[in-house]
Formats: C-alpha cells, sequence, structure tokens
C-alpha cells in the first residue's frame, strides 16, 4: 500500500498529497461515533456507570460514545454481541462481574469465552455489599454471627436477590469461609429481599450499600460488615469481613471497558489512558460515590489479571455450594 501510494505521490504532485494527508486525518481512531454495549436496562448501577464512562470519554475522544442497552441472559446477549463485533475500537463492552466472571460459572453453553474473547482496556469502578442482619439476631459483630450460627446450625437464614446472584454468593462464601451453614432463601430481586430482613422473614442478607443505609439509620436492619478488603467511604466506621476474622473475604461488583479480542494495541493504549485520566477526577469520584461505587482504574493487563483470578475464586465457590441458576 505504502508503495502505490509513494508512486501516486510522484506522478500527481502536491494535489495527490493534501488528498492523502486529508484521508489520513480522517482515518485517525476515532473517526465516528463509538457503541459502549451496557448488558442491563437502563437505570440499574451499570448503566449510571457506563452513562458516565460514556460521558467521559466522548469529552476526552472528540467523538461521541453512545450507550447502547442490550439486556438478556444475564447481560450475556451483550457480551456475545461485542465478541463477535469488528475489533476496530468503535463497539466496547461495559464488562460486569455477572457477564465476565459468574455467568461462565453458572451457564456451561455461553456463547463467548471472557479470557478468550476481549482485549481488556480499563477497569472502572467497583461496587461493595453490606452484610446486615434482623435487630433480633443476637450479633453485634462478625464473630458473634458466626458463633451464633454455629450454635444453631441451619437454623439461621440469609435473603438473596436469586440464585447465583452477588447476594447469593456472598452468602455461600460466607457459609465456606466461616465453617457455618446459613440457609439460602432466594428473591425476586433487592427490594424483595431486603424488606425479607427488615420484617424478620429472614435473619440476614449481604445488600446494597445505599438502599440499607436508612434502614440502619431508622434500626430496621443491623450493619455488621463491608464485604470489600477496605472500608467505605459512606461507612467509614464499620470494619470490613476481613478485619473481623474471614481473612480475604471480599465481594465486589467490577465494572470495566473491554474490547473484541485483536483490537489493535494502538486503541486499547488510547482508551486506557483517556479511561484512566477521565475516572480519576473529583467530579467523577464524586458522582460515583452518590451511586455507591467508587473508581478503579487500572492497566490491560492488571483487568486480565483481574478477570482470571476472579473466575477462579468463584468457579470453586459455586461448584462447591451446588449453585444452578434459576
Amino acid at each position: 500500500m505504502r508503495r502505490i501510494t509513494a508512486a501516486l505521490l510522484i506522478g500527481a504532485g502536491g494535489g495527490i498529497v493534501a488528498f492523502a494527508t486529508a484521508l489520513c486525518h480522517g482515518q485517525a481512531y476515532p473517526s465516528k461515533p463509538v457503541r459502549l454495549i451496557v448488558p442491563n436496562a437502563p437505570g440499574g448501577g451499570s448503566d449510571l456507570v457506563g452513562r458516565l464512562v460514556a460521558e467521559k470519554l466522548s469529552r476526552a475522544l472528540g467523538q461521541q460514545v453512545v450507550v447502547e442497552n442490550r439486556a438478556g441472559a444475564g447481560g450475556q446477549l451483550a457480551a456475545e454481541f461485542v465478541a463477535r463485533s469488528a475489533p476496530d475500537g468503535y463497539t466496547l463492552l461495559l464488562g460486569t462481574t455477572s457477564t465476565l466472571i459468574t455467568a461462565p460459572a453458572l451457564y456451561p453453553k455461553i456463547g463467548y469465552n471472557p479470557t478468550v474473547d476481549y482485549a481488556p482496556i480499563s477497569a472502572v469502578a467497583s461496587t461493595t455489599y453490606l452484610l446486615v442482619i434482623h435487630p433480633s439476631v443476637p450479633a453485634r459483630s462478625v464473630k458473634d454471627l458466626i458463633n451464633a450460627a454455629k450454635a444453631r446450625p441451619g437454623r439461621l437464614n440469609y435473603a438473596s436477590t436469586g440464585p447465583g446472584s452477588p447476594a447469593h454468593l456472598a452468602g455461600e462464601l460466607f457459609n465456606s469461609m466461616a465453617g457455618v451453614n446459613t440457609v439460602h432463601i432466594p428473591y425476586k430481586g433487592s427490594s424483595p429481599g431486603t424488606l425479607s430482613v427488615v420484617q424478620g422473614e429472614t435473619d440476614l442478607m449481604f445488600g446494597n450499600i445505599l438502599p440499607s443505609i436508612p434502614l440502619i439509620q431508622s434500626n430496621r436492619l443491623r450493619p455488621l460488615g463491608i464485604t470489600s478488603l477496605k472500608r467505605s467511604s459512606l461507612l467509614p466506621q464499620l470494619p470490613t469481613l476481613d478485619e473481623s476474622g474471614l481473612r480475604g473475604f471480599e465481594v465486589q461488583q467490577f465494572y470495566s471497558v473491554l474490547a473484541p479480542a485483536a483490537t489493535s494495541s494502538d486503541i486499547i493504549r488510547r482508551l486506557n489512558q483517556e479511561v484512566n485520566r477521565e475516572m480519576q477526577s473529583a467530579e467523577t469520584k464524586n458522582r460515583l460515590a452518590l451511586e455507591g461505587s467508587e473508581v478503579m482504574v487500572s492497566t490491560p493487563e492488571a483487568l486480565e489479571r483481574l478477570i482470571v483470578s476472579q473466575i477462579a475464586k468463584w468457579n470453586a465457590v459455586i461448584r462447591q455450594a451446588g449453585i444452578k441458576p434459576d
């Protein structure tokens, strides 16, 4: 291609030079809008994070980044769509823990491989969870709860937002690491699960922080711990489960940006730089905090290691607990 261009330039003079220069500029990435595929319906946590990322990247890239919601099959439709898209940088995926990590373990015949079909770009944010109990449960700490569960095997139960959900997986990880047997009670969503604990139908839950705070303040729920490895800025006085004796206990929702495999390293590098710069602004951090999330950026290599390690971790938990999708 370069030999042909050189010959044309020699023969045609300055007019062709000007045309070739304009064409080259026109092909610089990005030269048209970019789609960010979000694997959930509008309004949820991943949609909010995706729209913030799209807004920031639009400004940084000088091209509109359009959010396209493709809900269905627990995020699998969106993930498979991006995996099969052209590796040109114009179709990106907002990856979630569900789509990249737990779905492959729960569904053996999904249409994509999270460690093969994508080029990781960067982590963008994380959301942690909160262990809450009904006030009637005789526990003031994680240690107290473990002792109560051991004293009454199979008597305490925990609510979740459905089989295979983060709340379910957190409950099974707690059972495994604490050596207890609390019973899983699935609900259809976060609100009915939380309400079941408030009303005393269930004893405990690993739930979202923001909806729990008013219930904690009104003494309708008692918080015992945070599921991330560091304390939450929303409840800084509350220890992590790791601090409370369950060393290494961590359950978080990770959000990330990925491109189809074989996307050029130059495009990946450009997007990584822009994501890292834009996501670490004070304004971005404040907006995420309002949604109960925190900024979390990375190199492409670090994101790849995170995905691989999380798949291994949750595959083991799912197999040990015999968790099946609903």
